[in-house]
């Protein structure tokens, strides 16, 4: 764990959404890229994503993962 996001995890839970899809891998070319949890409050959508072995500079480390993201949040396909 280079970034720590348990301080994030805290602030979603504080929202009071209700988690719609558990706590899961993602995947880029058959390999885990990080993992996801969805989360949603009538209209309001949010995804939590994190990507694995990457810093404060996501896209730096691990650009493939990142544009991977990055083309299915632009395309609404889900990670």
């Amino acid at each position: 764990m280079a970034c720590p996001y348990v301080g994030t995890l805290k602030w979603i839970r504080m929202l009071n959404l209700t988690v719609e899809d558990n706590w899961r891998p993602w995947n880029v070319d058959g390999q885990v890229a990080g993992y996801t949890e969805k989360y949603k409050n009538n209209d309001f959508n949010l995804t939590f994503a994190t990507v694995k072995g990457a810093g404060h500079t996501c896209a730096e480390y691990k650009p493939k993962e990142c544009l991977a993201m990055l083309q299915r949040w632009i395309s609404r396909r889900s990670l």
